[in-house]
């Protein structure tokens, strides 16, 4: 949107006019469906005579005064309020009327249609605090925020300090209901994007954590419709060994008084860190069975936000240049306390099977960027939440704490919290302090791992004598020609043998990587194994290859290894050989047939299923490919009926078999609950209606009848989702245009339409969608704002035509396009991808 832009220098010219502001905003919920009442008190201090701006959007400005002279509303214009001749110390009022979204921007307002009960939640990160009080949307800016809600009596009212006793007041709107105000006591220092309201007729469970720097007020919340399905128990039980594990470790007690955790509803991420606060998307109240990945996953994202409490929310950073360090720490340190405090010690599996290869794919598409990116404004930020910021970031974190040891690691982040709480920081103050802990220097580990682009190749040469004897080993290090570091890396090499039907590791050697080649003289004599891995327990940020007896043992036996993490690499190893046309689609399909099934990291399961899939779908020559997608639907049948009833594995596989399907008959048995074991439920019968829909055996009748049957918000999207799905070209128009061009449909409905209509095997009826697709391109993000902009681009780019004439087109229009920065990331993301496809399509390699 025109005008919502801030770049890093005007960020930095504005703060250095003005200082130590605090705010006083009073928000009124009860004056329509449609906007809400605003008033932001700011005062600050700044240099006499400066100028600056605060910013605001999407309001109807009423009133502005500063330091009690009125000021024109008129002049409110492109998102900003102008302020000119400022005095040593400041007071701007401004009164509005703002809107509420229905995006996941700013104060999303959310009807449920199970009750018709309202429901309210904020989402500030990066820059929509601006959409509910006027502000400094910068995060160095921190300030202390009084909040005065007026809302409906009846409502649950939170934000980042304890809810108060609500004060009775005389409601004002079109439908008076009794109404009260809560005035919330100032929060602690912080910036405007941690600052959150969430109001609404939520359920709350309310619990205590006590610990060694006290105690610790607990509240989990949901909307009253999942009430049936909320867990509190697991995760208020996930919430204290979380804060046992931080404060132990950091040596340092919650810093925010009060700790609410609210699942609610249409939510773009899958949580927010907010002060106090956290949000997360309520999927996460699981209504049907799950399998133990879920479990896991939201386990992980609980630590995640609660990381943040301590890296961002209290020491957070100057600019967004540095919102890689706020994620990817709390990514590694989510890990990292799932391991140690929590019943989930293999999470470190998961993370190799799910987000490093998000990592690994993100790092070689065209838009790849520096961990630390150069975010010169919000708009570059907004594009660079993605698997560099997070997993390679948290990859790279990882490998620091190989380098410099953990404990040493611990105490340069007390030293770190202490030294800078409340404060804003850079990547260098960090680096001060565990470079003082450890000894070591890291400027030269943080230029060639944080200031640079690419993923390394490392792969094993040797050379044996005729006793099986190593002669020579040496890891040779490659790189990509156009992101040509080669990096430093801390290995593990460890060496397996395949002993009484088990892959068994014999010995493990730690060594230092440099260079495009490192004898590793430790290996010299020592009996060639029967698999070598290359970083083992994943220390390093690379990708690996198997020698030839390595990958011959891994084809024989990739089922049989006795610990999940070197079956987790050698299982991302194999499915980048395929994306990168080094391993035939069909090998990699004979590979995940031989050993998903008895695979115990769930994780994994479902990460091997969708792989699996892709692989049939966009990697396999045209010639071969109604083979294989046969072979791949029958192996995933076969499993489906050898899984132990009632088991994860096969509820995972029953999911994938719905994935794979292209006859009905199977499908409708398990609608019909006729497999031992299965429980048919609500999420389960949709994804199995889905299922029938994509291949068309559901019309839309049946697809009513099913919504009649599940008449909730998520039975609502899984049907829109299903209807796009159908192989007819009237179901995908009518899906694009709720997709693309009506703003009125609701934001996760849009999410599951937008990812029904680019079905692999509908070539023919999507075929008019690689014009309309370039043309939405160039308008979309101006016209429906980032975040749906982010969905129709993403999802909706023509790879169910895998053809060098789409490919040529996308070239052409990528040649031509005026469309928004953001936009041609997108297209040019979709573009590489398609590209990959027809080169392994081909056999070429990457």
């Amino acid at each position: 949107m025109p005008g919502t832009n801030l770049t890093r220098e005007e960020a930095l010219a504005r703060a250095s006019v003005v200082s130590d502001p605090t705010y006083d905003v009073a928000l009124d919920l009860t004056a329509g469906d449609e906007r809400f009442g605003s008033v932001t008190t700011l005062t600050f201090s700044a240099t006499p005579g400066a100028s600056t701006f605060v910013d605001l959007v999407d309001a109807e400005v009423d009133a502005i005064s500063l330091n009690g002279e009125a000021i024109d509303p008129a002049v409110y214009a492109d998102s900003r309020i102008p302020l000119e001749g400022l005095q040593e110390r400041n007071e701007l009022v401004v009164t509005s009327r703002n809107l509420y979204s229905h995006s996941g921007e700013g104060l999303h307002r959310f009807v449920d249609p199970s009750d018709d009960k309202v429901y309210l939640y904020t989402q500030f990160e990066v820059p929509d605090a601006r959409r509910v009080f006027a502000t400094f949307e910068q995060p160095d800016l921190k300030a202390e925020f009084t909040f005065h809600v007026t809302a409906p009596s009846h409502w649950q009212v939170v934000s980042n300090s304890p809810t108060p006793e609500p004060v009775p007041v005389a409601a004002e709107g079109t439908t008076p209901q009794p109404a009260s105000t809560w005035h919330f006591a100032p929060t602690q220092k912080m910036s405007t994007y941690i600052t959150a309201l969430v109001a609404g007729d939520y359920h709350v469970v309310r619990d205590t954590y006590v610990g060694d720097h006290g105690e610790i007020p607990l509240g989990v919340f949901c909307r009253q419709s999942l009430v049936p399905y909320l867990d509190a128990d697991d995760i208020l039980l996930i919430t204290k060994q979380g804060f046992a594990f931080f404060e132990d470790a950091f040596q340092m007690g919650y810093p925010f008084g009060k700790y609410d955790q609210l699942f609610v509803p249409e939510y773009n991420m899958g949580a927010m860190e907010n002060a106090g606060c956290v949000t997360f998307r309520d999927e996460m109240i699981f209504r049907s069975r799950q399998t133990v990945a879920a479990y896991e996953q939201r386990a992980n994202t609980i630590l995640h936000e609660m990381a943040h409490m301590w890296f961002g929310d209290l020491v957070t950073m100057k600019w967004w240049d540095d919102l890689w360090l706020n994620e990817s720490f709390a990514e590694w340190a989510a890990h990292h306390s799932s391991v140690e405090a929590t019943r989930f010690t293999d999470a470190w599996t998961g993370f190799t099977n799910n987000r490093k290869n998000w990592a690994y794919r993100q790092d070689q598409l065209p838009s790849t960027h520096p961990i630390a990116a150069d975010n010169y404004d919000l708009h570059a930020v907004e594009a660079n939440f993605d698997g560099i910021t997070y997993a390679k970031g948290a990859s790279s974190l990882k490998q620091l704490v190989s380098w410099v040891g953990l404990d040493d690691f611990l105490a340069g982040l007390r030293a770190y919290f202490a030294k800078h709480a409340f404060g804003n920081t850079e990547l260098g103050d960090l680096l001060h302090e565990l470079e003082e802990a450890s000894g070591r220097e890291l400027q030269s580990w943080s230029a060639e791992w944080l200031q640079t682009t690419g993923v390394n190749t490392l792969r094993a040469e040797l050379t044996t004598d005729d006793d099986g004897v190593f002669t020579s080993f040496d890891v040779v290090q490659t790189a990509h020609p156009d992101h040509p570091t080669l990096r430093r890396h801390r290995i593990a090499i460890g060496l397996y043998d395949l002993a009484e039907g088990r892959l068994v590791r014999r010995d493990r050697i730690e060594t230092d990587v440099r260079d495009a080649r490192t004898s590793v003289a430790e290996l010299i004599g020592v009996r060639q194994p029967d698999l070598v891995l290359l970083n083992d327990d994943d220390l390093t940020y690379a990708k690996i290859r198997l020698d030839d007896r390595s990958f011959a043992t891994l084809k024989r036996g990739i089922s049989t290894f006795e610990q999940s993490l070197p079956r987790a690499l050698c299982w991302g190893a194999a499915w980048d050989m395929t994306r990168d046309a080094e391993l035939a689609s069909s090998d990699f399909i004979d590979l995940v047939l031989a050993g998903i099934g008895t695979e115990t990291d769930l994780v994994a399961v479902g990460a091997l299923l969708r792989q699996g899939l892709g692989a049939v779908n966009l990697y396999t020559p045209e010639a071969e490919l109604d083979a294989l997608a046969g072979r791949w639907e029958s192996g995933i049948r076969d499993l489906v009926h050898a899984a132990e009833p009632g088991s994860d594995h096969q509820l995972a596989l029953v999911r994938g078999y719905a994935g794979a399907a292209r006859s009905p008959e199977l499908l409708r048995t398990l609608l019909a609950g006729e497999l031992e074991g299965l429980t048919v439920d609500a999420d389960l019968r949709w994804t199995l209606v889905s299922a029938l829909a994509r291949i068309g055996h559901a019309d839309a009748d049946e697809i009513a009848a099913e919504l009649e049957r599940d008449a909730t918000s998520s039975g609502r999207e899984h049907a829109a989702g299903a209807l796009a799905l159908r192989p007819l070209a009237e179901a995908k128009a009518e899906a694009w245009r709720r997709a693309v061009e009506d703003a009125s449909t609701p934001n996760e409905t849009r999410r599951s339409i937008a990812a029904g209509i680019q079905v692999a095997g509908q070539a023919e009826v999507l075929r008019p969608y690689v014009e309309k697709y370039l043309a939405m391109a160039e308008t979309v993000i101006d016209e429906m704002g980032v975040w749906i902009g982010q969905i129709a681009l993403i999802n909706l780019f023509p790879n169910a035509n895998p053809e060098l004439a789409t490919l040529d087109r996308v070239d052409s229009w990528l040649q031509t396009t005026s469309a928004p920065a953001a936009a041609v990331r997108y297209v040019k993301e979709g573009r590489d991808d398609l590209a990959r496809a027809l080169r392994a399509r081909a056999g070429v390699s990457a």
